[in-house]
């Protein structure tokens, strides 16, 4: 079984996959009788697809505009010069949110830095959009990408263009697909899916229309500019020919006013463990003087322009400028937090990532079968060209020969991760390996399945992407990846057990959460540092159940 991209629509899955699950469960020596039933399953898909709605956004909805994650009142941002439109000028008498321009036009990534704006706020866009769920009631960069393969999954392809055309939106009026459209993600960006996402919009047309081969000509113009920001000096990983996750802002991020806990904890731990990373750690006194203060701001945070940045301090003990640098690269990655890259991933931006790199491979062979259809011969050549080196840079760097695994690379030190962790499938989703190199990752899955699914990782650093936690958008890549090299049967075996995890607890409280404990397949989750609740919602959680059902009905002999 290959899996079907034009995926078995939720009408067909309600009266089939009940009986799958039910299959799998004597199969595995599981009580049928502990097994969901029609009904049970009617509600899941009935909940996914209630979902779309419920967690829609546009600029005429009063919901958007709230932010828990800040403490101020809600501000509205349009790109400088923009006429207000009508349904705008109506949300900022219905919704009393303050309306406001950006200072100047932005052709780049942080031309207009967080803190030149009085206030932080939602950045408008045109088309409405699907947000996560609780604290993330935005649109995502990444989220978005798993968020549409739901949506045209379910038949709702007009939901997903519009989305795909709001990052074009983002593009043209704020320099870049950001993070979130938030103001105070002007300086980051997220992992690069926007290639898979013109794919899902252009290879799924409305019923009975063509591919639109014009918007692919637009979208391929904003691949192009997207695909520029991976590739420039700040995010290159030395001299590899890699890329790196960075972020072009300093300090602790804003939007942690909310969890005024977490960099304190981080200094605790740090602490607690003096022979890990003490160079993350700078004595400070608690009350500085102003030249205290101002070497402070070089060398730790600027605590006149961050309140986060004041609170962070521990027994005279604050984090380092270098720190604060890499937390904002990890936040880029979309892996906040994990001990990937040192103790609370706090050496992100020394790093050559496996997942980054394996994206943008895809990134450029899709870009080479755009190129391909839009006839652009010589185009088709560029992409080709640049996704062999990246692919023979991967092999030198990111293929660990002796592990059997792929491996981030320390591009500062010049030595290889020995930190396993789940994106060492991403370059079986992305067409990366070889066959050989498949073979092994595939012999390794035991490094990261569990009962419930698959671990992010196999060290439990008690933060939320490690073990035992297991999400929703890495297990589809893992699974997604071994289908496509054959192993057709640990697929499935995998979408089942995550699948299991996830109808069982939606079954117990009536909700689908961001991350799952997959060694003891609750939704219970206890994380000593970070993000520590398990927000409700959720929109990748959502898309990706969908996607493993159509694997499972067709994987099942």
């Amino acid at each position: 079984m290959v899996i079907r991209w034009n995926a078995v629509r939720t009408g067909v899955l309600v009266g089939c996959l009940a009986g799958t699950l039910v299959s799998y469960a004597v199969a595995s020596g599981q009580s049928a009788s502990g097994q969901s039933g029609d009904g049970d399953q009617t509600k899941v898909l009935s909940y996914i697809a209630h979902g779309w709605d419920t967690l829609s956004r546009s600029m005429s909805d009063c919901k958007s505009v709230a932010d828990i994650k800040v403490t101020t009142s809600p501000v509205l941002y349009l790109p400088a010069g923009m006429a207000v439109p009508p349904a705008v000028a109506a949300m900022e008498q219905q919704c009393q949110v303050d309306v406001r321009h950006l200072p100047r036009a932005i052709h780049h990534i942080d031309e207009v830095e967080p803190t030149e704006l009085p206030v932080s706020g939602l950045l408008y866009l045109p088309n409405r959009y699907v947000v996560p769920g609780g604290r993330f009631n935005e649109m995502y960069g990444w989220d978005s990408y798993f968020i549409l393969l739901g949506l045209v999954h379910d038949g709702r392809t007009d939901l997903a263009r519009g989305m795909v055309e709001n990052f074009f939106f983002e593009i043209e009026n704020y320099g870049a697909i950001l993070n979130a459209n938030r103001t105070y993600f002007f300086t980051r960006s997220q992992p690069p899916f926007l290639t898979s996402m013109i794919r899902q919009v252009f290879e799924h047309p409305d019923a009975g229309m063509d591919a639109d081969k014009e918007w692919l000509a637009k979208a391929y113009g904003f691949a192009q500019r997207d695909y520029a920001l991976w590739t420039s000096p700040e995010h290159r990983a030395g001299t590899t020919g890699l890329a790196r996750y960075y972020d072009l802002g300093t300090g602790p991020v804003p939007e942690m006013a909310d969890d005024s806990s977490y960099y304190p904890d981080v200094i605790r731990w740090l602490e607690s463990h003096p022979g890990e990373h003490a160079d993350y750690l700078v004595e400070s006194t608690a009350e500085p003087t102003a030249a205290q203060a101002a070497e402070l701001a070089r060398t730790s945070c600027n605590l006149a322009e961050s309140r986060v940045c004041a609170h962070a301090i521990v027994d005279g003990h604050r984090l380092s400028a270098a720190y604060y640098k890499s937390d904002r690269a990890m936040r880029e990655s979309g892996f906040d937090t994990s001990f990937r890259f040192g103790p609370f991933s706090g050496s992100t931006a020394d790093y050559a990532p496996v997942c980054l790199n394996s994206l943008l491979y895809k990134y450029e062979m899709d870009m080479a079968e755009f190129a391909k259809i839009l006839g652009k011969d010589a185009d088709v050549k560029l992409w080709q060209r640049r996704a062999a080196m990246r692919r023979d840079a991967i092999d030198r760097y990111l293929w660990d020969p002796a592990e059997g695994v792929y491996m981030d690379y320390d591009f500062v030190t010049g030595k290889p991760s020995s930190y396993h962790f789940v994106t060492t499938f991403y370059p079986l989703w992305a067409g990366a390996a070889s066959t050989e190199q498949a073979a092994s990752v595939h012999r390794h899955l035991d490094l990261f399945e569990q009962p419930g699914g698959l671990a992010m990782s196999d060290f439990n650093s008690g933060v939320q992407w490690d073990l035992p936690f297991g999400w929703a958008p890495t297990t589809w890549l893992a699974v997604a990846g071994m289908d496509r090299y054959g192993y057709h049967e640990d697929a499935v075996r995998i979408a089942h057990k995550f699948s299991k995890t996830v109808l069982d607890n939606f079954d117990h409280d009536g909700t689908i959460r961001e991350k799952y404990n997959v060694v003891d397949g609750s939704a219970n989750v206890k994380v000593a540092a970070g993000y520590k609740s398990n927000v409700v919602g959720f929109g990748w959680t959502n898309a990706v159940y969908l996607e493993l059902q159509d694997v499972i009905h067709g994987g099942v002999k």
